[in-house]
């Protein structure tokens, strides 16, 4: 940090406002010619006034003290995956051989921030969770660390596990998930230290398994429409995922978040859920009347930018005018196919790659797409994912879907 150039970023941001030096010298208790000395590089303003230029100008305290804003932050769920196979399901009463067991990072965090440093390791990635202090925690960081991600706001319990789930796997990939949250249940925003974030990105998930950050709060709705609120005063663009459930008040606990939201990015069953639609026919087919609706309606809420789905068939994105574009899923050979698990963090980083690069509405859903079929080559959840260049190749390899 020098004063010269924490003095451009200031002018430079006062202007964007529109704000003279004394408009912006009474909103810090100064006066304007103290305004002026930073402005000219004679001098910086004193460390406790940073959080306050910060929220005045809507951007990072690291962004004042740099000029830059870089880095993707992920925030949210934090798992252990333990992968046993079967050859069936037992009836209920009966006994059944585990064959095997592995182990595997699983949930938000691990799985797209790992995917999103292998598709680009140049990029700084930070994780933002909760674990516990025992050894499932220990493996979770380390695969985390080996793979390029700074852990170093990642949160401990001491009294709290970290969270895991259960995987029971057969044969034929159908897999059965018994989960327990763990530390999970205990992350909160006072875990986040927002000022100390650098990054132009923030990711969380997945909404409907953080009890804290599901919590309601009397203001926002949620505790997570809160939380995103102060994340984007500070310049920083949101986006968030949502976890499938049977049981849960979609409409309740994700409509509050979604105008604090520039991406939401999740699954046709999902979107549909929150306003009460039915994603597919008796069939099985894609209901698209409904999907485009519930689009629709996730925009008018108020996301800023985009709504991106995903689904086995084909990916969708609107923007905040209802532009819709769709690209077709890859044609991956069914005897190809080792696993599905993580498929969804895959295609969300690769969303959120494209948004970092800048790259076009219909850009990021290839890339995306490419980068879900990726996952479906292992049997955990970021094993698959490859580097930019080879997911760029996939797509030529296999061709897309006619549908």
């Amino acid at each position: 940090m020098d004063c010269k150039s924490v003095g451009n970023t200031i002018v430079s941001q006062r202007k964007k406002l529109g704000m003279t030096q004394l408009e912006l010298a009474a909103l810090l208790d100064v006066s304007d010619k103290t305004v002026s000395k930073w402005e000219t590089g004679q001098g910086y303003p004193d460390v406790t006034l940073f959080p306050r230029l910060a929220e005045v100008f809507g951007v990072s305290v690291d962004y004042l003290m740099t000029g830059e804003k870089k880095g993707i932050a992920i925030a949210g769920n934090m798992l252990l995956d333990v992968v046993k196979n079967i050859e069936r399901y037992p009836s209920v009463g009966m006994l059944v051989e585990v064959s095997d067991i592995s182990y595997a990072v699983g949930g938000c965090v691990p799985n797209t921030s790992i995917d999103l440093a292998k598709i680009d390791s140049s990029i700084p990635i930070s994780a933002i969770g909760k674990v516990g202090t025992d050894e499932n925690g220990r493996f979770v960081l380390s695969k985390l660390q080996q793979n390029g991600v700074d852990v170093s706001k990642v949160s401990f319990s001491t009294h709290t596990p970290t969270g895991f789930c259960d995987v029971m796997s057969i044969p034929s990939g159908e897999r059965t998930f018994f989960h327990k949250k763990g530390a999970n249940a205990e992350f909160s925003p006072k875990d986040v230290d927002l000022d100390s974030l650098n990054c132009s990105h923030l990711h969380i998930g997945y909404i409907l398994l953080l009890d804290m950050f599901d919590a309601e709060d009397k203001t926002y709705g949620t505790v997570m429409a809160r939380f995103l609120r102060d994340v984007q005063k500070r310049g920083i663009k949101t986006s968030v995922d949502v976890v499938s459930s049977s049981e849960a008040d979609f409409g309740k606990k994700i409509i509050p978040a979604l105008k604090y939201c520039n991406y939401v990015i999740i699954n046709e069953l999902e979107c549909c859920a929150i306003w009460g639609l039915e994603a597919r026919t008796p069939s099985g087919a894609l209901n698209r009347q409904n999907l485009e609706l519930a689009m629709k309606k996730t925009v008018d809420a108020g996301v800023k930018d985009r709504v991106i789905v995903h689904c086995k068939e084909l990916s969708f994105i609107m923007d905040s005018k209802y532009n819709l574009i769709t690209v077709p899923s890859l044609k991956i050979p069914p005897e190809e196919i080792k696993g599905t698990v993580g498929a969804g963090d895959a295609f969300c980083a690769g969303c959120i790659y494209g948004i970092y690069n800048g790259m076009s509405d219909r850009q990021i859903l290839e890339f995306a797409s490419s980068a879900a079929a990726c996952n479906l080559f292992a049997a955990n959840s970021v094993d698959g994912m490859r580097s930019k260049g080879e997911i760029l190749k996939i797509a030529e390899k296999y061709g897309r879907l006619e549908l």
